[in-house]
């Protein structure tokens, strides 16, 4: 392994902490968890994209205050709807940090506001850099008010406000399960 941005190290850092504090319900979302602690102690580089077998990822469901509609990006390399989110990067101060920039990079809105504690994990096996790799996704909540703008990006084919009650027929059964975990309540 090349020399690691310190960067890196502090996002490593925090991702443990996020992690290990960490609870849900759902017991096989404790045990994704002790996955991604497990996969953060054998890889120093697990927040870089530099790490060839996979690597964390942040992403966030973007949601209006209400919880009654979300925003949706259309993926141009999945070619399906998902929630907002990616690669961490060196400048990210924390994985909070990590998941507002992706928000505004993605949507346009600066004025997010990121949940303290992720709503749900989901591991997922992706090409990445002309290779085969995983994403370890942590998913946070962003609450935002109704009337924000969202202006679609370059990462994006479309950029779109779904009511939770009429999602795209096709929808992601991870991106459900995280409108369903954010109507159900998840704090900020």
């Amino acid at each position: 392994m090349t020399s690691l941005d310190p960067a890196f190290v502090v996002l490593h850092d925090d991702a443990r902490t996020v992690l290990a504090n960490w609870t849900h319900a759902e017991p096989g979302q404790l045990e994704l968890r002790d996955q991604y602690l497990a996969f953060l102690d054998q890889h120093p580089d697990a927040m870089s994209r530099s790490c060839a077998v996979g690597h964390i990822t942040a992403s966030a469901l973007v949601m209006d205050d209400a919880r009654a509609r979300t925003l949706l990006t259309l993926h141009p390399k999945v070619g399906r709807w998902l929630q907002l989110g990616g690669h961490c990067e060196p400048g990210d101060a924390d994985f909070r940090a990590a998941v507002l920039r992706e928000v505004v990079e993605e949507s346009g809105i600066d004025d997010a506001r990121v949940s303290a504690t992720p709503l749900r994990l989901d591991r997922h096996p992706v090409p990445c850099a002309g290779r085969n790799s995983e994403h370890l996704d942590v998913e946070f909540l962003a609450l935002v008010s109704p009337d924000a703008q969202a202006v679609i990006s370059h990462e994006s084919d479309d950029l779109r406000w779904f009511p939770v009650d009429a999602l795209p027929p096709d929808l992601d059964e991870a991106v459900r399960r995280m409108i369903a975990t954010a109507v159900d309540g998840h704090r900020l």
